[in-house]
């Protein structure tokens, strides 16, 4: 047994020493053979290269020489670009803001020393659109008119709150101490108007007309037309009839006159039995009552007095 696996030992070191030769003599053919070949980049690939090196480092140089000039020309800083400042309540815009397309906001603020203008060559239109889109009020300043379309319109006083005018499908109220018409025409009025007092201003008259039809003022508990400090005058043209159904006329003064009363003549046939009475007497009772009594050839009022007993 020893003797076997000596020899087997000196077989594979045998072999081992082959092999060891063998790869050396194919080692020093292979580096015989070998050919050694520059390395890099030579002729017009080498200047093209360096060509597009050297134009993208003249890019590059352009394009920062025209962004530090746009950072100039538009100003921007590190709270904004221009007049355009970011702060922390919003975009602040100072001097004159020119915008092409539609504007959304929530606020629109002015500064505390200059007014808010909006100007358009147009027109100016403010929107108020709902969740769902729905238009619920506009107002629009044109060169002919300015309009404004919602369910409601109110003017309000600055320092309490007070309704000033207000507009609807239904009514418009006027919620002013004092409703002022200065135009030479006065105000026109195509129906009813209702109102608890009109008074004309401080040493002004107060004058109702109707150029073409009738005037007519009618309250059912009463209509009451006072001068304090100056005359009460009631001309017409045909007939003035003052009139009361149920109670009476009432004239209180201390001189009444009657003016322009015509005079009667003297007639014969009025002295004939068969002739009608058409003369009477106006008398008067002691409590101011007037009452007509034939006329004869003297006074018929006391004999006609009677009247004035049950008045």
């Amino acid at each position: 047994m020893d003797r076997s696996t000596d020899l087997d030992i000196q077989e594979l070191k045998m072999t081992r020493e082959q092999y060891i030769l063998a790869t050396q003599q194919n080692n020093l053919q292979r580096t015989e053979n070998v050919q050694l070949y520059p390395v890099g980049i030579y002729g017009w690939r080498k200047r093209c290269l360096y060509f597009f090196v050297l134009l993208l480092l003249v890019t590059m140089i352009v394009n920062l020489a025209m962004t530090i000039w746009i950072l100039k020309v538009m100003n921007f800083t590190v709270d904004g670009m221009g007049n355009l400042r970011v702060t922390k309540k919003g975009i602040r815009l100072e001097g004159i803001s020119e915008f092409l397309l539609p504007l959304y906001v929530k606020e629109i603020h002015s500064r505390k020393d200059s007014p808010l203008v909006l100007q358009s060559d147009r027109n100016v239109t403010v929107n108020a659109r709902n969740h769902l889109g729905q238009l619920t009020g506009q107002l629009a300043v044109g060169a002919e008119a300015v309009e404004a379309q919602c369910k409601r319109f109110e003017v309000r006083a600055s320092e309490d709150g007070r309704v000033l005018f207000s507009a609807d499908e239904d009514e418009i109220t006027i919620g002013a101490e004092k409703l002022k018409v200065t135009g030479t025409e006065g105000a026109v009025f195509g129906h009813s108007v209702e109102t608890p007092h009109i008074r004309a201003e401080p040493s002004q008259d107060l004058r109702l007309e109707s150029p073409t039809r009738s005037l007519i003022m009618e309250a059912p508990r009463g209509v009451q037309v006072s001068a304090a400090a100056g005359d009460f005058k009631a001309a017409c043209r045909k007939e003035l009839h003052l009139q009361s159904t149920e109670g009476e006329i009432f004239l209180n003064a201390d001189t009444i006159r009657l003016g322009n009363l015509p005079t009667g003549s003297f007639s014969s046939s009025a002295n004939s039995p068969n002739s009608r009475q058409t003369v009477y007497e106006l008398c008067v009772c002691p409590n101011g009552k007037l009452y007509l009594s034939p006329a004869g050839v003297g006074s018929t009022c006391q004999s006609s007095s009677s009247i004035c007993l049950w008045s």
